[in-house]
């Protein structure tokens, strides 16, 4: 039986036509017609805050461009995600089956992210992801139509880990961490960078299932085993909670808690000064000190009255990205192969830093130390300059073309 996965030669080729893409339909309409952008975000649950951050991000870029892309007006189509893999697939085809958007902005869970990326794939749909670190995506499951703005979760894990090894007072460590895709990849980046070091050890991994949050029986695990820190990935509420809890038990002031920065990042305000002084990696934190920055967290704070994070920065770099795409094809969406073509040559001026594609549409970055001082996330050094991906997720992703 043929193959429908997605071809690039025979994308690319057919990139100009308005039919004949085997497999695809065509999507025709007038210039003048409105762009058809979908959102598939978490509206409730956990993760809530962090997809209505990334749609703000998404549509500053848009308002900075005079409210439109290549002179075309946007018409956004939002499905709630609600975290939910199960209903993923449904969710997902009400927008690309349903709504046949030119552009999928989502999502924030891996295990959702997966599930889209099935269908995007197989539809040849633009899909970006703001966030889903979900390590496939840029490796086995990568194709020309996804791309990633955010980060894969080995990554900032990785620079966390380098950081680790470096320390001559920490040589054994334990993580904590939610037990789904995710979370395990976090945890694998962190002991990628953390065992270069000679005599570096993971003495105990502890895991909880998502998006569970009682803490205390683990928590008192790691105080029987006194190890000389903890390791945890997790975000959004759960972080906020396990962030107060470690803190209760005491744990804060015997073992440091280092993490990636989704562990403290939009969860500071309201916790009371409890994470003072947690050190996270990741490629965005406050006190970058440039122009493209300081002008991002003005715009931002004075159209939502909030303070921009890395789940703002990541939609509004989706937002930049998109639009480089539609500038070299002057707004005309039936050019997907010239689109994509410009998306990944694009060098984007991001509030994180300039930053560039992989060939497997990963980005490629800096990764930042930060600090927590009252509620921000001060960044104190880089920890790793350009970082690519796992090397591992580099080799599986066989792009085609």
């Amino acid at each position: 039986m043929k193959s429908k996965s997605f071809d690039r030669r025979k994308f690319l080729a057919a990139s100009g036509a308005a039919a004949g893409l085997a497999g695809f339909p065509a999507i025709v309409r007038a210039q003048g017609a409105k762009i058809k952008v979908g959102l598939m975000l978490p509206y409730t649950g956990t993760f809530a805050p962090l997809g209505v951050a990334i749609e703000n991000g998404f549509r500053l870029a848009l308002q900075e461009a005079g409210g439109k892309f290549a002179g075309r007006e946007i018409e956004f189509f939002k499905v709630d995600d609600e975290s939910d893999p199960a209903k993923a697939t449904d969710n997902v085809n009400k927008l690309v089956t349903r709504d046949k958007v030119d552009m999928l902005l989502g999502t924030v869970h891996s295990g959702v992210a997966a599930g889209m990326i099935r269908v995007t794939k197989e539809a040849g749909t633009l899909h970006i992801i703001p966030n889903a670190g979900f390590a496939p995506a840029t490796g086995p499951l990568c194709a020309p139509n996804i791309f990633r703005t955010s980060f894969s979760n080995w990554q900032s894990g990785y620079a966390m880990g380098v950081v680790m090894s470096k320390r001559p007072n920490v040589n054994k460590v334990v993580t904590l961490s939610w037990r789904y895709a995710a979370g395990e990849e976090s945890v694998k980046g962190f002991k990628d960078g953390f065992l270069k070091g000679a005599g570096k050890s993971i003495v105990k991994e502890l895991w909880i299932p998502f998006p569970g949050a009682e803490f205390q029986a683990l928590l008192t695990e790691i105080a029987s085993i006194k190890p000389d820190a903890t390791y945890s990935f997790f975000a959004g509420a759960g972080a906020a909670k396990y962030l107060k809890d470690y803190a209760q038990s005491g744990l804060m002031k015997t073992v440091p808690l280092v993490g990636p920065g989704f562990l403290t990042d939009g969860v500071l305000e309201g916790l009371g000064g409890v994470a003072e002084g947690v050190e996270t990696a990741l490629h965005y934190g406050d006190g970058i000190e440039t122009p493209k920055n300081k002008a991002f967290r003005l715009s931002y704070a004075k159209t939502y009255k909030l303070q921009p994070d890395v789940y703002a920065v990541a939609g509004y770099d989706s937002g930049v990205l998109y639009a480089a795409g539609l500038a070299a094809v002057k707004g005309d969406v039936s050019k997907k192969g010239e689109i994509i073509k410009a998306m990944e040559k694009a060098k984007i001026d991001s509030p994180r830093g300039a930053w560039t594609l992989s060939k497997a549409h990963n980005p490629v970055h800096d990764n930042y130390l930060r600090k927590v001082r009252g509620n921000e996330n001060r960044v104190t050094d880089v920890a790793v300059k350009a970082l690519d991906d796992d090397p591992a997720m580099i080799a599986a992703c066989k792009m085609p073309g």
